[in-house]
């Protein structure tokens, strides 16, 4: 106790708070990081579907095979029937020659540093430019072009130079990986559904555009990140909804919710409703922001401040919303 399939799971759901942060970091800097979560994830999701399919309730032995003995081990042994190694390990990796690198870089440093030792002496390698072939007195040299390069250098471009990739297309993902719902890639949708949804459950939601989310039920907490044009609309939440470098959300509120977080964000409305009245809204970094109040059976706009006013009362920094006066 507890059975090898939940316990399994326990762990990978530990594991979410760590890699969901891993995820936020690196989302659009570092596939590499991204990728690594994934599988990571992967292993404990493919460890437990191979326990519910062989050993639900653990390790056993099997009732209708052969008797394990000593004598039937040596046999083995001895008819040559045992299986083969495994193939050697591969090689150690290509050792790089490090050194004549390092000679080559401080053999030039020294030639630099002796260049600019000579003082006044270094302008002497400078060649005379005569009047004529001046091109801001020769219009007729500006009118040729540019000089062109030596051929004796090579020009080729720097393998680092960062180059325009095609924009790799994803498969749309709304599944269910362990306590946290998966909501990605969505593309025109407008009918996306959650249901049958657990308190320990949270959603995170990722690069969706143009596309509508209902979440029914109570959930632990929601995330929105990177996404574009997008609606949500959700009963209850214990903890916190966030939104991260999004653009025209909306959001609305038909339970409760304690906290809703915006960060880099343009354009957020967020409906509440008359249960969540006593949110609090946190934001940062964001514009164009809009809380939506239900009032005689219709809603009032109130917008977030974005500008604010600091000055100092002598003894702490106080600071309040400012008004643009037009």
């Amino acid at each position: 106790s507890p059975k090898p399939g939940p316990y399994v799971k326990e762990m990978n759901d530990a594991a979410t708070f760590y890699t969901n942060r891993v995820l936020k970091d690196y989302k659009n800097s570092d596939t590499r990081h991204v990728d690594w979560v994934k599988s990571y994830l992967n292993i404990w999701s493919e460890l437990q579907a191979y326990i519910k399919e062989h050993h639900t309730t653990g390790l056993t032995w099997s009732k209708t095979g052969p008797v394990a003995s000593s004598m039937s081990m040596r046999s083995v042994l001895t008819s040559g029937s045992c299986p083969s190694p495994p193939p050697p390990p591969p090689g150690p990796p290509p050792i790089f020659d490090t050194e004549t690198v390092k000679d080559e870089g401080t053999a030039s440093r020294s030639a630099l540093f002796a260049q600019l030792n000579q003082g006044e002496a270094i302008t002497k390698g400078l060649r005379h430019v005569s009047d004529d072939q001046k091109t801001h007195k020769n219009p007729s040299l500006r009118a040729q072009g540019p000089a062109v390069r030596s051929p004796t250098k090579s020009h080729t471009p720097s393998p680092t130079s960062p180059k325009n990739s095609p924009q790799q297309s994803h498969a749309p993902v709304l599944e269910l990986e362990g306590k946290k719902w998966r909501v990605e890639y969505q593309e025109d949708k407008n009918d996306l559904v959650i249901n049958n949804t657990e308190l320990k459950q949270v959603a995170y939601i990722f690069k969706c555009n143009k596309s509508t989310l209902q979440i029914k039920g109570k959930i632990n907490s929601i995330t929105i990140d990177n996404c574009k044009k997008f609606g949500l609309v959700f009963d209850n939440v214990v903890g916190i909804v966030e939104v991260i470098n999004s653009r025209d959300i909306q959001i609305q509120v038909m339970g409760k919710v304690p906290t809703i977080s915006i960060n880099k964000t343009e354009g957020c409305h967020i409906y509440l409703s008359e249960e969540s009245l006593d949110c609090e809204i946190v934001s940062a970094k964001s514009s164009e922001m809009n809380i939506l109040i239900p009032q005689d059976g219709d809603y009032k706009e109130f917008p977030v401040p974005e500008q604010f006013k600091t000055a100092w009362d002598g003894s702490k920094l106080v600071t309040e919303p400012a008004e643009i006066v037009g």
